[in-house]
């Protein structure tokens, strides 16, 4: 079964959507394919909120630019920051109008005067003032909401779930399935689409699209302990690497300094916002650390946080380090964070009464598809946006509440970048071919997915973590090389499903990241290695990027 459109879009969190609701006001019908309903994903768990400079008066987006340069560590790209900074008003106002609800306050100015109502701004590490824009501590579920009650009430929007996208198209890739062997092409490439498994119908489709925007979120899932939900297999990253797109900054992958110990709580997260509002971190005995770590303490970039907790874990031989908020107003606490509480209240820990135990776990990546400033990839009619991209707004460390931001502003502006495409003549699409499935049949040995999955994760998390060596990373590439030619030998003898998919993305994946540290000669933001343990001292430190060397 093949279907044409205007515009595919993979992926269903909020750079997703926002292209998605754009695009069809400009006129475009839009395919939307996620592979699980569409709210599985990272916007939908997202707590802390969205970074916009809405308080003039007491803010500036100079200071939010400085902010973001200096989380980064030397490699955001400026223009990119100053850019993203300055749109997130239009951010708020764009979510606001499609009925997202975020939090309000009356502020009061005295005098008899009716208080205006403004948005409630929170703060979190690394931030020099209150700028978070969201909703209670649920600002990704509100968010979700709002536009997918957009999406689905849009007639020229076609939502489709439990759809799995297996790989990209490409005119470069379709003439490499046409030619005769040794015969080189000369077409100019161009994105054509992907090839989608319907899980309902047990068929892979073809979905042709003039444009097609991969907004599948990250890759933590590649690590054994992760803050995100299970659809984060790096699926957009691997896709687009294969077809032939420069993959930049792999090797900087954000731990989330505080998500929940418990056996039974699968890492459910504790927002940054609860440091900033005054959460204090302590050993277990109850004495403080961060001071002996930077001059803000709590407040710290994740990085520098998530650094000192791994060092103190492994300095004492703890499981977890404790985030005490008991000296803060219970009232508050339950109004502020509502969701976070009845969380931890189910797993038998009261916030307003004894600290939480937390410990480190996988949460972003700041690199990925190498984008351009309108999202588009190395690949012309391949747009990337969300955690998937590499926009150069992130650099070496992401600062709390700009992945969101980031998100809606590229998903707005590639709607807009994609528009040429558009006008222009329409790809051959009569040349791409039916997936063809060769002699694959179903398999009766799963257990090889679930065992190379495990072993990734584990290695990756021992071998790639928080803290590197030469040594661990060289262990690292040779066990992946192992299981590439396992898990490639399994996928074209059996028949494709989800699970697998996700296995040979998540191989690809840990192979970026791998190769990326290896090349990297230095620890800068979240790459830390001890036989490198300083930032090198070159004025102007350069990106990772990776380019497939094996493509005619």
């Amino acid at each position: 079964m093949t279907r044409t459109c205007d515009a595919l879009v993979i992926g269903s969190g909020l750079a997703a959507l926002t292209y998605a609701l754009e695009a069809s006001r400009l006129g475009r019908r839009v395919v939307v394919v996620t592979k699980r309903v569409a709210t599985e994903g990272s916007t939908n768990y997202a707590q802390g909120g969205i970074a916009a400079v809405l308080n003039t008066a007491k803010d500036s987006f100079e200071q939010h630019v400085e902010d973001t340069l200096t989380a980064g560590a030397g490699l955001c790209r400026r223009p990119v920051v100053e850019m993203v900074v300055r749109a997130a008003p239009a951010v708020i106002e764009r979510l606001a109008s499609v009925g997202v609800k975020f939090d309000m306050t009356a502020n009061g100015h005295g005098g008899g005067e009716t208080p205006p109502v403004e948005y409630d701004l929170g703060r979190e590490g690394g931030h020099s003032s209150r700028r978070v824009v969201h909703a209670g501590d649920i600002t990704g579920r509100e968010i979700m909401r709002g536009l997918l009650e957009a999406v689905r009430t849009t007639p020229s929007i076609l939502l489709l779930e439990n759809h799995t996208a297996v790989d990209l198209l490409s005119t470069r890739k379709v003439e490499g399935m046409q030619a005769a062997p040794h015969h080189t092409q000369h077409t100019d490439d161009r994105c054509l689409g992907a090839y989608v498994l319907n899980e309902e119908a047990g068929r892979v489709e073809t979905i042709l699209a003039n444009v097609t925007l991969v907004a599948t979120g990250g890759a933590s899932k590649v690590y054994l302990y992760t803050s995100n939900p299970d659809v984060a297999s790096g699926d957009g990253i691997a896709m687009a690497w294969r077809l032939g797109a420069e993959v930049a900054n792999m090797e900087f992958i954000q731990f989330h300094p505080t998500v929940l110990f418990h056996p039974q709580a699968k890492s459910f997260l504790i927002s940054e916002a609860l440091r900033g509002e005054g959460g204090l971190l302590q050993r277990q005995d109850g004495s403080s650390f961060m001071q002996n770590y930077h001059p803000l303490r709590e407040l710290a970039p994740r990085d520098i946080v998530a650094r000192a907790i791994d060092t103190e874990l492994k300095r004492t031989g703890d499981d977890y380090v404790l985030l005490n908020m008991t000296h803060l107003d219970a009232d508050f606490l339950h109004r502020r964070f509502p969701n976070i509480h009845a969380k931890c209240l189910s797993f038998g820990v009261d916030l307003t009464r004894q600290p939480i135990p937390v410990v480190p776990a996988a949460h972003y990546v700041c690199g990925g598809v190498r984008t351009d400033l309108d999202g588009e990839s190395t690949i012309p009619g391949l747009f990337v946006a969300g955690e998937a991209a590499c926009t150069g707004m992130h650099g070496a460390n992401r600062l709390a509440s700009n992945s969101l931001l980031e998100a809606a502003v590229f998903g707005h502006r590639a709607a807009h970048a994609s528009e040429r495409y558009q006008q222009g003549p329409t790809p051959a699409f009569a040349n791409v071919p039916e997936w063809n499935p060769g002699n694959a049949v179903p398999s009766d040995e799963l257990v090889v997915i679930t065992q190379s999955w495990d072993e990734i994760r584990r290695f990756m998390w021992n071998y790639v973590g928080i803290v590197r060596s030469n040594r661990r990373l060289r262990r690292a590439a040779r066990r992946i090389e192992t299981l590439k030619a396992e898990i490639r030998e399994f996928y074209w003898n059996a028949t494709v499903t989800r699970d697998l998919v996700e296995l040979r993305n998540l191989c690809t994946v840990a192979e970026l990241i791998v190769k990326s540290a290896m090349a990297r000669k230095e620890s800068r933001g979240l790459h830390y290695t001890i036989d490198f343990p300083t930032a090198a001292s070159n004025e102007a430190p350069a990106d990772t990027i990776l380019k497939r060397e094996d493509l005619v």
